[in-house]
């Protein structure tokens, strides 16, 4: 069976995507009414991770940020202790008003909101700086602040898939289907699998209907793992698209490794 990377459309169907899109509105429209004094379920939020990036195959993690009033942020910072623990608390007790019988929970740095149809959201707190980025909360090790800045990752993402006509996203995709389906126990976190495809995609396009490659079936796919042993064997970090973060890869690699080998055919 050929492990070559197709075409993904509508991995997540339709009914799917409307529960997903109701659920977030909901859940903004809590934040909103509890911190903006606003009950609008069209502000101050965004879908990130994978899902936001269209490279999702599932939905088992829907990375919502919900943007705070930046003098929230002066209130809880000054406060004694884990601030961020308090910060999380605070907003899983909104959401909870909303899904009293949820499964709804504080957990490092989001608030995972669990449902029984297998749809699971991790909602991040944030606060928006004058660069547009998110400062967000990490209650790991007595508390910290960090900063992400998802729409960058998300607009690079969306140019460069426009360029390769597609190729992208279906890649991401691809290599997260070969992923649940063959190595589910190894690690090999969204943002690895987009950070890189990201950067070896070079050039490579999908053709156009009707219209035959140049190329010998699975050259692609070989200068995927091409471009893997000569630029990340031996790297613990890669940088994501568009904000150029970096990004753990050590924890990856091995997955990644075995992925990119399965769609060789080794």
């Amino acid at each position: 069976m050929s492990n070559y990377v197709i075409k993904h459309n509508g991995v997540i169907d339709s009914e799917t995507k409307n529960k997903i899109i109701y659920r977030y509105r909901i859940i903004t429209t809590a934040v909103n009414s509890d911190f903006w004094d606003e009950d609008i379920d069209s502000k101050n939020s965004l879908i990130v991770g994978s899902y936001g990036r269209r490279t999702a195959v599932d939905t088992s993690d829907i990375d919502v940020l919900v943007i705070l009033p930046i003098e929230e942020f002066d209130r809880i910072n000054n406060l004694k202790g884990n601030s961020q623990s308090r910060l999380l608390q605070v907003v899983k007790n909104s959401i909870i008003e909303s899904y009293p019988r949820t499964n709804i929970r504080a957990d490092g740095q989001v608030i995972k909101v669990e449902f029984s149809d297998g749809i699971k959201f991790e909602v991040v707190p944030v606060f928006k700086n004058i660069s547009g980025a998110f400062i967000y909360p990490d209650t790991n090790d007595g508390g910290t602040w960090k900063s992400t800045n998802p729409k960058a990752e998300q607009k690079a993402m969306e140019e460069l898939n426009v360029k390769s006509k597609g190729l992208l996203i279906d890649t991401c995709r691809h290599m997260r289907i070969l992923r649940d389906a063959n190595f589910s126990s190894y690690k090999l976190s969204g943002i690895v699998i987009d950070s890189f495809v990201c950067s070896a995609i070079g050039t490579w396009v999908w053709c156009a209907d009707g219209e035959t490659s140049i190329y010998p079936k699975g050259t692609y796919e070989s200068r995927l793992l091409e471009y893997f042993n000569n630029n990340l064997k031996y790297s613990k970090t890669i940088y994501a698209p568009g904000s150029k973060d970096s990004v753990d890869l050590e924890s990856s690699k091995l997955a990644l490794e075995k992925v990119l080998l399965l769609m060789n055919g080794k």
